[in-house]
């Protein structure tokens, strides 16, 4: 944990300890794109210590979805673009204040003003290398992004070992769309055989294939009204308790 780990050509990944939370280091064509840099201010900074160690410019920044977490910047990571999906940046916009007042509570050292400066992804994706997959699971234009040619597939906050998939509250019909998503993801696991996600370890070989099982049957249960035989629930995990009761009450359309 802690060091910048090359899980692909021209991929690299960072965790936290914050919430297994995964920095993503991408070449572009013209340098380098982060996606999701965090947690902690001494993580960023040392995150840039490693950015630096590669010889690469940093031409931009990605943020998967507008939750405050996926919203941070450094200044060391230069004065570059930040974007996100339109619909995900027109949130964070709308939310910026609330993201920069979560992050002061939830984390230490960052950078508040740098929080949540996005602007929507042009239609071109450039600079972002990929095949953009946006979705509505989990939060407003959340985005994966597929690097199928160097085998990679970016999830953002879907297809964790340690978090099970987590609702939005804002939004109705969270299983219809989760299961939306995972059909969508799956089919583009099937081109990959590595999966980063935002939170957790890095899926790689049998292992992709099962994270998205694990996350169908959680939510196949949810829409049968069945309570979900599921790993990442139990005693090691009750923090977990709440969000999971926020999910089935959901999907009881409470």
């Amino acid at each position: 944990m802690g060091t910048l780990n090359q899980v692909a050509d021209g991929v690299w990944v960072r965790q936290s300890e914050w919430v297994w939370s995964n920095s993503v280091v991408v070449r572009g064509d013209d340098g380098l794109i982060l996606i999701d840099p965090g947690i902690n201010g001494s993580e960023l900074d040392q995150l840039a210590d490693a950015v630096d160690q590669l010889g690469v410019p940093v031409v931009a920044g990605f943020c998967t979805h507008p939750h405050w977490d996926h919203l941070l910047w450094h200044s060391r990571f230069g004065d570059v673009p930040r974007y996100a999906t339109p619909a995900a940046a027109h949130v964070a916009g709308e939310a910026r204040e609330r993201a920069q007042a979560m992050a002061a509570e939830s984390a230490s050292g960052i950078p508040l003003d740098l929080v949540a400066l996005i602007t929507p992804l042009p239609a071109d994706g450039a600079p972002v290398p990929g095949e953009i997959i946006e979705h509505q699971a989990h939060a407003v234009g959340h985005a994966a992004i597929l690097l199928a040619d160097r085998g990679v597939l970016l999830v953002g906050d879907m297809l964790s070992d340690v978090l099970i998939p987590l609702f939005d509250v804002r939004q109705d019909d969270q299983v219809g769309a989760y299961e939306k998503a995972l059909d969508r993801l799956d089919e583009a696991a099937r081109r990959v055989d590595v999966v980063v996600p935002g939170h957790g370890a890095v899926a790689v070989g049998p292992q992709v294939a099962a994270r998205v099982a694990s996350d169908r049957a959680y939510v196949d249960a949810l829409r049968r009204g069945e309570e979900p035989v599921d790993a990442r629930l139990g005693p090691h995990a009750d923090w977990l308790y709440r969000p999971h009761r926020s999910n089935q009450e959901q999907a009881r359309g409470r």
